[in-house]
């Protein structure tokens, strides 16, 4: 991360928000030392888009002269690496030249209209070189648009880009205006993100760049929405890592882990409430070992006796004992 190039990105304006979301995750993948080289899945996965929307931006930042991509090869095994994103704050930045894409026609309107009107100049030529903003044509290390075209005969068909997206559009739901106040009421305010400054012990009036600006606080709504926190879990949550790390957080990303956590005790602590105690074990009923007794027992109460219960054998063997008397037998039904 570094603090002057997300400075920079945020001081950028004119920009769509998925784009100023691009280059600002891009800035916070500059290294000062190595510069910026993040795979297309990771900073596909950081902004929240598909590859296929995050190669437009790209395109669109690339067009005003934000930024510049250059293709890396392997010296060796001649494979595919991850561009590299040269950012307009660098030294000796130069922003790609727009030249008119000769299929589509983007461009410059008051330039050269076309193939032939280009006064001696190879077209063609420079259309290899300098691809089209919006459609990368040209330029066989960079994806291409969903429009016919031969790929690259070395990388085979792996740079014909494939949108990840659905194409089929699902009806909405609700109205779009409602919609988008649904998302603006449920953003963070500032009194929320105002308190979680104050339990990570940051100065507002001297924030560090990766505190400022709308960034920080939809990570913080993410907290909120995806991992199930209150806001007043959130900053009770924030406070607890500043006891076991005096110094405050670079970000909000250093936070994640701690709720992560957090949100895993909120899920463990509700399911201790919903499990019911077990119930104890009944006491195992005792064997009887003493038959002619049990049997005995029976006669000699008013409890109901079945003819058949009771043996000659065990008959005999209550009388032997004296448990029981032969009237009382008799009174029973037992001959």
């Amino acid at each position: 991360m570094s603090h002057d190039a997300t400075n920079w990105a945020i001081k950028q304006r004119g920009l769509k928000p998925t784009t100023k979301i691009v280059l600002w995750h891009l800035c916070d993948r500059f290294n000062p030392d190595y510069g910026c080289f993040p795979s297309q899945d990771r900073l596909a996965h950081d902004c929240e888009i598909s590859r296929s929307t995050l190669n437009d931006h790209l395109g669109q930042l690339e067009a005003v002269g934000l930024l510049r991509r250059v293709p890396r090869l392997d010296p060796v095994t001649k494979r595919q690496l991850p561009t590299r994103y040269i950012l307009g704050f660098e030294p000796g930045f130069t922003p790609v030249a727009v030249v008119p894409c000769p299929e589509i026609g983007h461009g410059d309107d008051g330039g050269v209209e076309s193939l032939d009107d280009a006064d001696g100049c190879d077209v063609d030529g420079m259309a290899d070189v300098l691809p089209c903003p919006d459609f990368g044509h040209g330029d066989d290390a960079r994806p291409v648009s969903d429009f016919p075209a031969d790929p690259c005969p070395e990388n085979a068909g792996s740079r014909v880009r494939i949108s990840d997206t659905n194409p089929v559009r699902e009806p909405l739901s609700k109205p779009v205006k409602e919609e988008e106040g649904a998302q603006a009421r449920e953003a963070i305010s500032d009194e929320v993100f105002g308190d979680l400054l104050a339990a990570l012990g940051l100065d507002p009036a001297a924030l560090p760049g990766w505190w400022q600006g709308w960034p920080p606080r939809l990570h913080v709504q993410r907290w909120r929405d995806e991992l199930g926190l209150t806001e007043a879990e959130i900053i009770a949550a924030a406070e607890a890592s500043r006891e076991e790390h005096p110094e405050p957080p670079d970000g909000p990303k250093a936070l994640d882990r701690a709720m992560q956590r957090a949100a895993q005790r909120k899920v463990e602590d509700a399911g201790r409430k919903r499990r019911k105690p077990k119930a104890a074990p009944a006491p195992a009923a005792k064997p009887i070992t003493d038959l002619p007794a049990f049997y005995a027992d029976l006669v000699n109460s008013d409890r109901y006796l079945p003819v058949s219960a009771i043996s000659n054998t065990m008959r005999d063997a209550m009388l032997a004992r004296g448990l029981v008397t032969a009237e009382r037998l008799r009174e029973r039904g037992v001959r």
